[in-house]
């Protein structure tokens, strides 16, 4: 049998866990095993200390206030937006807008570039394993312009046919909106390879990284997309708070998505002047609180090392597998050859709801259903599956008690 050693002297997993106050609960009487990371992930207590020190130290509203707590917000909240640029790798502050999440960001630019720039008989492509945040928006945009949806098919083993993705290309293509990790399969797209293709063709990249921004090392100039964007929530940061990355240029020619304070420079009754980029997109009091904890949320990846998580995922995944493999009646759904870390199953004879109610029972926290990816789940033709994700946080013996947890949960249904 395999062995797997995530301990090093450069990553204590056990020390980690001592930063995340929840993890110490009690589900049900058992101790909580939290294995639905993809959904949300678990705070440290640095988060939660800098939404208290703002709430308890600072709470004042941002850029227009001359008194102290105002600056002192002010200052502490484009700290954040200057540590999101370092931590994607964006030439500008300038680019870094702030959505309340993903979705927001996705819809953002469906809203105001895509109405400016798609029109009847244009072609937008996503993919067969997309959210429904990128696909809805979309599927809006095309029936008011009377544009073309086309989807990347999916692959039997959970991946983008890139051969079909090429000649899915056309001069008709104005943008590919795509996501580089899957929230259902966990596998991870060669996004840099498609955006190029996407580039050659004359489209624009949005690339969905809500799943990518906590697992992968991003950096969207040598990605060269378009538009990137990602979740505040799934980096173990707080919800209601998310980025929208857009190339400078492409941000300033596009026209305003909401109006109200900030984002003007100058209003009269008879005309407004909108401000300059990123508050052109930053309409009324934002998520200040969140916003700052952000920071504190990178800081503690960058503190404790993506590669480093990067490698005790790796080995979480590699071994949840295996032993998921040994499971009789086990179907892991999504086999790609690169992967994040979670994984998908179904078992025969049983539904997914029930096998996540059994576990939960047991304190372990999975998710099942389609995951907002209806058109995959009927890709595979299963109406969901269960998924156990990993984080940083993870280990080894918390495998070992879903192994467990399955193993029970299936005589019961049996």
């Amino acid at each position: 049998m395999t062995t797997y050693s995530t301990i090093s002297p450069a990553f204590d997993v056990y020390a980690i866990r001592q930063a995340f106050p929840i993890l110490g609960r009690m589900v049900k009487n058992k101790p909580l095993v939290y294995l639905d990371n993809a959904a949300t992930s678990q705070k440290p207590l640095s988060v939660i200390n800098a939404l208290n020190d703002y709430y308890t130290g600072y709470n004042a509203n941002i850029h227009r206030g001359i008194h102290t707590l105002a600056e002192e917000a002010t200052a502490a909240y484009e700290a954040s937006r200057y540590a999101v640029k370092q931590f994607i790798n964006a030439a500008a502050t300038e680019e870094i807008i702030f959505t309340r999440g993903t979705t927001e960001g996705i819809n953002l630019v469906a809203y105001t570039w895509g109405r400016q720039n798609v029109h009847a008989g244009d072609e937008i492509i996503i993919s067969g394993m997309e959210h429904h945040s990128n696909i809805v928006p979309w599927q809006i945009l095309c029936n008011e312009k009377h544009a073309v949806l086309k989807v990347i098919p999916v692959t039997e083993n959970g991946e983008l046919s890139l051969k079909a993705y090429q000649e899915l290309l056309t001069d008709k293509t104005k943008l590919v909106a795509i996501v580089q990790v899957s929230n259902a399969l966990g596998t991870v797209n060669p996004v840099k390879e498609m955006i190029a293709a996407a580039h050659q063709a004359g489209a624009l990249v949005l690339v969905d990284g809500a799943q990518s921004a906590v697992h992968l090392d991003i950096d969207v100039q040598d990605l060269d997309c378009d538009f990137f964007a990602f979740s505040g929530h799934k980096v173990y940061g707080p919800t209601g708070v998310g980025v929208l990355y857009g190339k400078r240029a492409i941000l300033e020619d596009m026209p305003v998505f909401q109006g109200g304070g900030e984002m003007i420079k100058e209003v009269t009754f008879e005309h407004t002047t909108y401000n300059e980029l990123p508050y052109k997109y930053e309409a009324g009091t934002p998520n200040i609180a969140d916003t700052i904890a952000l920071k504190a949320a990178l800081d503690f990846i960058n503190t404790t090392g993506k590669a480093e998580i990067r490698k005790h995922e790796v080995g979480l995944l590699a071994y949840a597998t295996e032993q998921l493999e040994n499971i009789p009646g086990l179907t892991i759904i999504g086999k790609a050859r690169e992967k994040a870390s979670l994984v998908s199953f179904v078992i025969k004879g049983t539904h997914p709801q029930d096998i996540g109610i059994l576990l939960d029972n047991q304190g372990i926290a999975v998710r099942t259903g389609h995951h907002c990816c209806q058109p995959l789940m009927k890709r595979f033709d299963i109406p969901g599956t269960v998924r156990a994700s990993f984080a940083l946080y993870n280990t080894m013996e918390e495998v070992d008690k879903l192994i467990t947890g399955l193993h029970k949960t299936i005589k019961m249904l049996s």
